[in-house]
């Protein structure tokens, strides 16, 4: 993800170096035009180079993240701030170009203006926030089924004989098709899932058929009524 803030900042680089070539560069391109490089041109200017600061701030906070997810979840941060720098740049500059502006008028509305997009800024990174919180509860609420379901499989895979697979596949299709959601109200019957898996597993190791059989029936039974417990909670 920094590797892609890299190239983020390059284009970022360009452009502002473009913007002060042409702020300060503007007069022989505007022919009978006096630029007047006073209190109404440099409040305009500080606040198109805060604009700036503020949108490479903000893809730093977007890329400097640990997963995909994340940074999706952030991108909201980029696309304001990237408004907010359209917005100030085209007044800014507006402001910077009008004779005799009033330098007061210039700071109320571009102060306003970045006032109103940093409140838009930290609403998109809470929502983002708000939303990763979310998806982090709901991986942690559906591991337990998650883990269940592979652990099954994986047995049924270390199976020697035709009767302990089928013993394995049976647990497997009960956790398969189990309810994903795991609450604090299910713990105890999640443990004695638990506790039987690890039986499950000695059976396979030691290719005891009638054993897995016996456990298998036991296990199906608890995630039966793990599921029937999960659904009255809802």
């Amino acid at each position: 993800m920094k590797k892609n803030f890299k190239y983020y900042a390059a284009v970022w680089t360009i452009l502002f170096v473009l913007f002060q070539l042409v702020v300060f560069l503007m007069r022989p391109f505007l022919p009978g035009f006096f630029v007047r490089y006073d209190a109404r041109f440099w409040i305009s200017w500080c606040c198109i180079v805060i604009a700036f600061i503020g949108n490479l701030i903000c893809a730093y906070i977007v890329f400097d993240r640990n997963s995909v997810s994340q940074t999706f979840y952030h991108l909201p941060l980029i696309t304001v701030s990237r408004g907010a720098l359209i917005a100030v740049l085209i007044l800014g500059c507006a402001f910077m170009l009008i004779p005799d502006f009033p330098a007061w008028i210039a700071a109320i509305v571009c102060g306003l203006l970045l006032a109103f997009n940093a409140i838009a800024v930290v609403k998109a990174g809470w929502a983002a926030t708000a939303v990763a919180d979310i998806d982090r509860k709901t991986a942690a609420q559906t591991s337990f089924i998650k883990t269940l379901t592979a652990d099954a499989e994986e047995l049924s895979a270390r199976a020697k004989s035709g009767d302990v697979r089928a013993a394995c596949q049976k647990v497997y299709e009960a956790a398969r098709y189990s309810d994903p959601v795991s609450s604090e109200a299910l713990s105890v019957e999640e443990a004695r899932i638990a506790v039987g898996m690890r039986d499950l597993a000695a059976a396979v190791a030691a290719d005891d058929g009638e054993n897995a059989a016996e456990i298998a029936e036991e296990l199906t039974v608890l995630i039966r009524d793990r599921n029937r417990k999960c659904k009255t909670l809802k």
